[in-house]
């Protein structure tokens, strides 16, 4: 069943990517709240990268699944107090919207492991509610995490409000997806515009998203529990 939703998913993303004109993005595997045995089916599948909303969480998922050559990403925020823990843990942090943060990353991230993949995370609508730094706040964060050996910047993230009516989210991804190429005017070596997800995915890819964040499509409904 996994098996097949992923390959129902890939086949959905090409469908977008060709009708929008746009590559084909990576797929991101939502799979918080999803038991070890489904990350490990979908894996057998051919899905290799991961993204987990609580580092505790993640924790055992990534111990019990290790040397299985997965790629861990954190996308859900991260307190400050939690990234020792996730500097050693996950490949990426895609939720990077404050210096204190940056500092923090590099300072834990062990030396044996290639730098700490990152995303800045912006909060594109201004919701008072959201995670993420204002638009204007981009370039200085940028430089901080490019000042870093032990961190790699590879792009944006963002979480439009979820609006019913989707077309509604278009001009966020646009002007994520303007920001994205301002910055690559700075940093040439970003690659990823993380943004889109079950509901969305064909919409975000079509304004330029080079990841999407898919759970549902792949997992079915979320378990209400752990």
């Amino acid at each position: 069943m996994l098996a097949q939703r992923l390959s129902a998913t890939l086949e959905s993303l090409e469908n977008a990517a060709t009708a929008g004109q746009r590559p084909l993005p990576r797929l991101l595997a939502v799979s918080k709240t999803q038991p070890v045995a489904a990350i490990a089916a979908l894996a057998a599948a051919g899905q290799k990268a991961f993204g987990e909303n609580y580092v505790q969480e993640a924790q055992h998922k990534v111990l019990a699944l290790a040397g299985g050559g997965l790629e861990w990403h954190l996308i859900g925020h991260l307190q400050s107090n939690k990234a020792e823990l996730a500097a050693g843990l996950f490949d990426w942090v895609q939720t990077v919207d404050r210096a204190k943060l940056v500092e923090a990353l590099a300072r834990y991230r062990p030396e044996g492991r290639p730098p700490l993949s990152v995303l800045i995370q912006v909060n594109i609508d201004d919701e008072a509610s959201k995670h993420g730094c204002r638009p204007e706040e981009v370039p200085a964060l940028a430089a901080a995490i490019a000042r870093q050996p032990r961190l790699r910047l590879r792009g944006l993230m963002a979480i439009p409000t979820p609006h019913a009516n989707i077309e509604v989210r278009r001009p966020a991804y646009r002007d994520m997806a303007t920001l994205f190429q301002q910055l690559s005017e700075l940093h040439p070596g970003i690659d990823t515009l993380s943004m889109g997800m079950s509901d969305d995915y064909a919409l975000a890819i079509a304004e330029g998203a080079t990841m999407v964040r898919i759970g549902t499509a792949l997992f079915g409904a979320r378990p209400s529990t752990p």
